[in-house]
C-alpha cells in the first residue's frame, strides 16, 4: 500500500533567493514572503514563510539588496494549484510608522533549471481623498489583512491599486517523478529564463 501511495506523488524543490528590489522613492525596506498552493499540495521540507533583514541603498546603487535564501520542497498528486510565491515589502513612512510599500506574486517556474523573475509590485489605494489624507496623517495605509489574497483573483477587481517598485527573485527548480506520472515539464537546462515582466511585454507587442 505504501508503494502505491508513493508512486502517485511527485516532488517540486524550490531553491533560490529574494535578491533585491527597486523602489526609487523609498529606503530602509524589508520583505516578507509566503507560499500559496492548492489543496493537493503539501510542503515536506523548508520554510513556508519568512522575513528578510532591513536593507538600505548604497551610495553607488539605488537598488535594495537582500539576497535572502529560499529553500522549500513540496509534494503533490497533480499540478493543479501549482505554488505561487507572494512577497510584500514594508518600510517606515515620514512619521516612522511601518507601512506596506508593495505586494506582488509569481508562480514558481514550471521547468527545472535556473530562472529569474522580476515581480511588479502594487499597493491598495484609498477610495476617497479624505481617506488618503487621514491615512497619511495617522500612518495607516490601506493594507490586506492577509497578503495571500494577492495570489487569488477573487475580489481583486474591486480593489483600487497603484503600481510602485519591483522585486527580483532567482529560482533553481528541481522536480522528481513528474515524467513518470505523465507530466512533461520540458528539457532540463541551466539557462536563465527571462523575467516575467519581459515575457509579458513581448506578448503585448
Amino acid at each position: 500500500m505504501e508503494t502505491t501511495s508513493n508512486s502517485s506523488v511527485f516532488l517540486l524543490t524550490v531553491n533560490g533567493q529574494i535578491e533585491g528590489a527597486n523602489f526609487p522613492d523609498y529606503d530602509h525596506l524589508y520583505c516578507k514572503y509566503c507560499y500559496v498552493y492548492g489543496h493537493d499540495w503539501a510542503p515536506t521540507t523548508g520554510l513556508e514563510e519568512g522575513i528578510t533583514q532591513i536593507t538600505s541603498k548604497s551610495s553607488q546603487s539605488h537598488k535594495l539588496i537582500w539576497n535572502f535564501p529560499l529553500e522549500t520542497t513540496f509534494k503533490s498528486t497533480n499540478p493543479s494549484g501549482w505554488p505561487q510565491l507572494v512577497v510584500s515589502v514594508y518600510g517606515p513612512d515620514v512619521f516612522g510608522n511601518d507601512v506596506v510599500r508593495g505586494y506582488g506574486a509569481t508562480h514558481i517556474p514550471f521547468t527545472p533549471g535556473q530562472h529569474i523573475r522580476t515581480i511588479p509590485m502594487f499597493v491598495p489605494e484609498p477610495t476617497w481623498r479624505l481617506q488618503k489624507f487621514t491615512g497619511w496623517l495617522l500612518g495607516r495605509r490601506p493594507e490586506y489583512t492577509d497578503p495571500k489574497v494577492v495570489a487569488h483573483g477573487e475580489g481583486r477587481e474591486v480593489t483600487r491599486v497603484r503600481s510602485q517598485g519591483f522585486v527580483t527573485i532567482s529560482f533553481h527548480i528541481m522536480t522528481k517523478d513528474m515524467k513518470r506520472m505523465g507530466y512533461d515539464t520540458g528539457p532540463t537546462n541551466s539557462s536563465t529564463v527571462q523575467s516575467a515582466t519581459s515575457s509579458q511585454s513581448r506578448d503585448a507587442q
